[in-house]
């Protein structure tokens, strides 16, 4: 498959996503956390007539000078933008004005892609087909909270399945102590926050072949999870109390039963499958209760060659920080991953939510430890 190809592909993908949607779906953003649909599929387009059409496409004529404004999402090198929590007030461009923008954007892109690529700029496009790929799992989780906190708890597409894999037997892999080697090494695509790679010392640890379920989360909260301090990080047990939490993301107590919001609707939980929409303090609390604790990014990174993995995004214990002789690119490309380098926690591996080809065993995604909108899971480690 040529560059144009894959371009194509991935473009079209995003547009499925969006496809199960009313042109009412695309607007709405119900906290600074999730964006409209239609502004993803506006911004990913802004992404590629920025960065390659405008500055390498000879005779490109840019499609609307204030889209740059209301498209920018964190890059201060481009310009002036739309702040986060406003992007739900842009009535215009009108959702069909966007595809129109994504039309005009597509037919210049496999224009240029057609022609000969140099290997510096083939960097480049494989960075916006990854940014592309990276807000395709940021919508498919953004729509769900748009839709999963509508009073109706209005089906999404019943035959999107999160879930696809049989859990076994649950059983400790233990890792021995030693000097491990950590981060990217290859000629593929990674990201900046992967390298470099470097030797880390690990003791020895057992980590758990599975992921937690329902039935096992559903234990902690019966057992007063949610109202005992001890188990908590003072900040966590702040975000319980003040927020008053008292179960995962989208879990909904009727009647005495619980159910949960599921792209098929409302649902009664089904407490076999992986547990999901957690946040980091709900992860460790869950640990703390357990007498485990979470893994460090590094023992998931050893051990995960020893379990299935990509399901679920799994908390880890390891703040988000460079690695040893990590530099930002020049320019408005490096803003992409460091500067963001504060404040967070590394997740790790994948997700149900995540596009094909789009994981591999040292990718580092990093949240803020309160947040829990994406398909986040746990995995202990004694």
């Amino acid at each position: 498959m040529n560059l144009a190809e894959q371009y194509i592909q991935i473009r079209k993908y995003s547009e499925k996503i969006c496809a199960p949607l009313a042109t009412e779906d695309y607007v709405v953003q119900p906290i600074v956390d999730v964006s409209p649909p239609k502004w993803h599929l506006g911004h990913t387009t802004w992404f590629f007539e920025t960065f390659l059409l405008k500055p390498h496409a000879i005779g490109y004529q840019e499609y609307d000078e204030n889209y740059n404004y209301v498209f920018n999402s964190y890059y201060e090198t481009v310009g002036n933008r739309v702040i986060r929590t406003d992007r739900g007030n842009l009535s215009r461009p009108s959702v069909a004005d966007i595809y129109k923008y994504r039309t005009y954007v597509d037919e210049a892109m496999v224009r240029f892609l057609n022609k000969p690529i140099n290997g510096e700029l083939k960097e480049l496009i494989d960075l916006g087909f990854n940014h592309e790929q990276q807000h395709q799992e940021l919508l498919i989780t953004d729509i769900k909270y748009i839709l999963g906190n509508n009073p109706l708890f209005p089906a999404y597409d019943k035959d999107w399945e999160t879930d696809s894999s049989k859990i076994s037997e649950t059983e400790l892999i233990t890792i021995e102590e030693g000097v491990y080697e950590i981060g990217y090494q290859g000629d593929a695509f990674h990201f900046d926050n992967e390298l470099n790679r470097h030797k880390v010392y690990l003791n020895t640890f057992s980590i758990s072949s599975n992921l937690i379920n329902n039935a096992e989360y559903l234990e902690f909260i019966e057992a007063g999870g949610y109202q005992n301090f001890n188990y908590w990080h003072a900040e966590g047990w702040d975000w319980v109390k003040t927020n008053q939490i008292s179960a995962p993301m989208y879990w909904h107590l009727i009647d005495g039963e619980w159910f949960n919001y599921t792209f098929s609707g409302l649902q009664k939980l089904d407490k076999s499958q992986i547990l999901t929409h957690v946040s980091y303090y709900e992860a460790y609390a869950f640990a703390s209760w357990k007498g485990m604790r979470l893994p460090t990014e590094f023992e998931w990174e050893i051990a995960a060659k020893h379990f299935d993995w990509g399901q679920r995004w799994e908390w880890t214990e390891s703040a988000y920080l460079p690695y040893p002789g990590f530099s930002k690119a020049p320019g408005a490309i490096g803003e992409y991953n460091g500067k963001f380098m504060v404040n967070q926690k590394v997740l790790r591996g994948a997700s149900a939510a995540t596009p094909e080809n789009h994981s591999r065993i040292t990718y580092r995604n990093f949240f803020h430890p309160n947040l829990r909108w994406q398909f986040t899971g746990i995995r202990l480690v004694k």
